[in-house]
């Protein structure tokens, strides 16, 4: 039979539930039927367990039914053809059970798998759909955990957790009919020792909790000591400042405490398994003097030896799976606590979607047009205020502004990362949420200063931006987006692993390979946020013959730090605090003498007297 049990946690008993769980863990009726909704699909099944559950504690009970017979009718009835009988058929019923508790517990399994196999693609799709808002203001570990941890822990609560509850209930039922229906007397005295049972659990089982929270907080002390002090940052300063002393004393404080703790529990746990073992060994002893009362003293005849040996069995079925009901409590409440956790996550609205009925064009022709445009993450902290601006097809706009203007957030906007809060962001005169949101997408190509490449082959990172694109259009790109040289001279070329996140390649080769990726992906608009930011001068140089013909014919919006990049843009927009400011040609807002010229002075100016650098550079990497 399956032995869902209830909780066996790692230190001897149910693992105490944490401050998150109990805040959680608010038992109620939908919370309930929402977790019974992911299990109900699988009810043809679900019944084939409880058969088999039934079955199964039925026929593990029957061996202690059985008992009695071999004591009357076999040693006293002195009959050997039917003792070896009995015996064999106790056996045979015995490995009957455990069969089908194997069945049982492989039915379990499957239930639990495809259930979280179904919580997981449907967390993942949600997960997939979420706004970029989520993802930056969310911590990635919970949203790992979420994923991972969480929804593997629903199989631990169908597998265990409610199959335990179920087998041993079930089991609890059929050990007290059977009690009662060999002998009502003796079953009442055995069933009045159950209530007794409970008190020593309750009152060690919460005082083992409490040690145990403690342990839980001591160990996580000692963990914290170990992680600052073992690393290689940590241990440096350490040395420098020739705190060995201080640090083994905090150790050893916080290892003895842990030490203290451990002891505590321990006795704990032995003073509780004397009382449990003190209590369950006189039940057996109560139903024997019981038994010998009614049998020596009032002359039951329907009374037997072998009753009394049946009944000692089953009293002893009795109690395991009381106990086990008595610490499931704690499994209960977490299992609440891991659907709450889960479903969470469901609830979060997808703020950004497509709307009913979604525009889908046949073309593009690339006319951008900002009217109004306010937008904030939180109505304390504005960040755009009144943005307007507009950019005719194929033509190019710098934009400009002091560090945490809102630039990066004005590009963002465009596919829909972030929405307006008000205002309108038309593209070919429609607005921007009326478009299919794929179709929008698809038309925007985005070179952000952060590359990302996912831990694959350079291949299967350039194909990310078309899936049908052939070894032709990779080189095509490529050599467009100067990388291809450097690609082919690699031992495995476009096979080539890149590592996670693209460790394997610089910070230039990384910036030339998401070029390439947009070129393959050919959109009507092409968006530039700081592409060459933080790149040496030869890496920036071959970025910036790559984006020349990239940017050519196409409606194109940039973010740059690069001087001759901004001029030769079409118009600049120049913003400061949420704002536009000014807009016009470089010479135009020189002579306003505003933002603009202060940003020249500063910035600007300072890739001026780079560039003979720069020059010389670009000449030394055609010469390669």
């Amino acid at each position: 039979m399956l032995g869902g049990g209830g909780g066996g946690g790692g230190r001897g008993g149910p693992k105490p539930l944490t401050d998150e769980e109990k805040t959680n863990a608010k038992i109620s009726w939908p919370l309930i039927k929402r977790a019974f909704s992911y299990i109900l699909p699988y009810w043809p099944r679900l019944l084939l367990v409880l058969a088999c559950i039934l079955a199964s504690s039925w026929l593990s009970l029957m061996p202690s039914m059985l008992m009695g017979r071999i004591v009357d009718e076999g040693f006293i009835g002195r009959d050997l053809d039917l003792l070896l009988v009995l015996i064999a058929t106790s056996f045979g019923v015995l490995v009957l059970s455990n069969l089908i508790g194997v069945f049982e517990s492989w039915l379990n399994v499957w239930i639990a798998q495809h259930i979280t196999f179904d919580m997981r693609n449907k967390m993942f799709a949600h997960l997939l759909n979420m706004s970029h808002r989520f993802f930056t203001s969310s911590k990635q570990g919970e949203i790992v955990t979420r994923m991972t941890s969480d929804i593997g822990s629903v199989q631990s609560v169908i597998s265990g957790t409610l199959a335990g509850l179920v087998s041993n209930f079930t089991l609890v039922i059929l050990a007290v009919l059977a009690m009662f229906q060999r002998n009502w007397i003796l079953a009442i005295a055995g069933i009045l020792l159950v209530p007794i049972l409970i008190l020593p659990t309750k009152s060690v089982g919460k005082k083992r909790w409490d040690i145990t929270f403690q342990a839980q907080a001591k160990s996580d002390e000692i963990n914290q000591i170990l992680s600052e002090t073992m690393g290689v940052s940590g241990q440096m300063l350490v040395k420098l400042f020739a705190r060995e002393n201080v640090e083994y004393a905090k150790y050893e404080k916080a290892n003895g405490e842990m030490t203290d703790l451990n002891i505590k529990e321990s006795i704990a746990g032995r003073w509780l398994r004397a009382t449990m073992g003190i209590l369950t060994n006189t039940g057996p002893m109560v139903i024997y003097l019981v038994g010998g009362l009614l049998m020596l003293k009032y002359s039951h005849a329907d009374l037997s030896v072998g009753d009394i040996t049946v009944m000692v069995a089953l009293l002893e079925r009795l109690y395991r799976p009381v106990n086990q009901l008595l610490n499931m409590q704690v499994d209960i409440i977490r299992s609440m606590a891991i659907f709450t956790r889960i479903f969470g996550y469901y609830d979060m609205p997808i703020e950004i979607e497509n709307k009913p009925g979604a525009i889908v064009p046949g073309s593009m022709q690339g006319l951008v047009e900002f009217k109004d445009v306010n937008f904030h993450y939180t109505e304390e902290t504005p960040i755009l205020h009144d943005i307007e601006f507009s950019v005719q097809p194929g033509r190019s706009v710098a934009i400009v502004g002091p560090s945490g203007a809102g630039k990066s957030t004005i590009i963002n906007l465009i596919p829909r990362l972030f929405d307006v809060v008000s205002g309108q962001i038309l593209l070919d005169g429609n607005d921007i949420r009326d478009l299919d949101l794929t179709w929008l997408r698809t038309n925007i190509g985005l070179v952000s200063q952060d590359t990302y490449m996912f831990n694959g082959t350079i291949r299967q990172n350039l194909m990310y931006a078309n899936f049908n694109a052939v070894q032709d259009d990779l080189e095509k790109a490529c050599k467009e987006a100067n990388i291809h040289d450097f690609i082919v001279s690699l031992p495995n070329g476009y096979d080539t692993e890149v590592g996670n996140r693209g460790i394997k390649l610089s910070g230039g080769e990384r910036q030339r390979m998401s070029i390439a990726r947009i070129i393959l992906k050919n959109p009507g608009l092409i968006i530039l946020d700081e592409a060459t930011s933080s790149l040496d001068s030869i890496s920036e140089a071959l970025i910036q013959e790559a984006i020349e013909p990239l940017l050519k014919g196409k409606t194109s919006l940039v973010i740059a730090h690069r001087l001759s990049t901004i001029m030769a843009c079409d118009e600049i927009l120049v913003v400061s605090n949420g704002e536009m400011v000014e807009r016009g040609t470089h010479n135009d807002l020189l002579e306003l003498d505003g933002v603009y010229k202060e940003l020249y002075e500063t910035q600007f100016r300072r890739a001026i007297d780079d560039a003979t650098q720069r020059g010389s550079a670009h000449q030394r990497v055609k010469a390669l």
